[in-house]
């Protein structure tokens, strides 16, 4: 299922560094993470869906550039990122 208006702007809101922020890669991997979730749960259910699969390893590499980006540029935001998502276990 995807993703509604008031859930993104709802995760926008939630993940912004500033008002009207939308674009930031905190908000980015928020809205990945959701996309990654809700497509996990569709996959449990169909697990012969190749294509959606495929989009969900694209949005996973896409995701994982993003938290590369953010670990060396600022750590202290990614770590922080991370913990709030609970991404790293």
């Amino acid at each position: 299922m995807a993703l509604t208006a008031a859930r993104k702007a709802e995760i926008i809101q939630q993940f912004a560094t500033h008002p009207g922020d939308s674009g930031s890669p905190e908000v980015q991997v928020a809205l990945l993470t959701e996309h990654v979730n809700n497509l996990t749960e569709h996959l449990k259910l169909h697990r012969k869906d190749y294509n959606s699969r495929r989009g969900l390893l694209v949005m996973v590499g896409a995701r994982s550039k993003l938290l590369k980006y953010l670990r060396r540029r600022e750590p202290a935001r990614y770590t922080a990122l991370v913990e709030k998502l609970g991404l790293r276990k």
